[in-house]
């Protein structure tokens, strides 16, 4: 299920949008400031994320820059700024679109699904290198030192979802929910389990890992060492 992210400081907008988003089958999360938003993408990534400029705390453009920082998730700006400079500016700094206020339903619906139709064909060649292993994460094949290394579906998915956000970190609960659903979010032996397999495919010595890393107690990263 795809899953957005609603960012404004107008109950009345986040609830219009939370009830439109969900009859359309999204999974939905809704923010009234900056910092609250921020703190829902460090727990879990949205697919995409509708940001307001006007908000309480921290300024939609900073949110925005911060996002940008680590993510390349899409992001439809939704503000009642109507100066050419905002819109410049939030483009500028990597809006994906910009729909100003008061805005269509329909119309910003259809923004945000071809902002994430775009996310994904840029993500349709998603390659991973790190010393000798080559993670082709769209075609699924791996190889190590040039041989042929055989992951299961489910160790894909877990490299997906680290390769999507490489060097950041992706919490457990996170992982868990992206990989196996709702209900798994405690399920932290699973993790231990699947990344001690993937370790000992891929990792020169799995007791010393340099390419999946643990944050004992809260997450793992994928990283890629020369």
């Amino acid at each position: 299920m795809t899953f957005v992210l609603a960012v404004d400081d107008d109950p009345a907008i986040l609830r219009t949008l939370s009830i439109n988003l969900r009859a359309r089958g999204y999974d939905v999360e809704t923010a009234g400031d900056g910092r609250s938003a921020l703190q829902v993408v460090d727990e879990r990534m949205p697919d995409a994320v509708i940001l307001d400029l006007g908000l309480p705390d921290l300024d939609g453009v900073a949110v925005l820059k911060r996002l940008r920082s680590f993510t390349q998730v899409p992001v439809v700006v939704l503000s009642a700024r109507h100066e050419s400079d905002d819109k410049v500016e939030a483009l500028d700094e990597g809006a994906d679109d910009y729909v100003t206020k008061p805005f269509d339903m329909e119309e910003l619906l259809a923004r945000v699904r071809s902002a994430i139709r775009r996310a994904g064909a840029a993500e349709a060649s998603l390659v991973v290198v790190a010393g000798d292993v080559r993670l082709d994460v769209t075609e699924r094949r791996a190889t190590r030192a040039g041989d042929e290394v055989r992951l299961t579906p489910t160790e894909w998915h877990i490299v997906e979802v680290l390769a999507r956000r490489q060097g950041r970190l992706v919490r457990q609960a996170e992982l868990l929910h992206e990989v196996w659903g709702p209900g798994y979010d405690r399920e932290t032996n699973y993790l231990r389990v699947y990344l001690a397999q993937i370790r000992r495919k891929l990792e020169s010595d799995p007791s010393r890992p340099t390419m999946f890393i643990t944050d004992p107690g809260i997450g793992y990263r994928l990283v890629t060492p020369g």
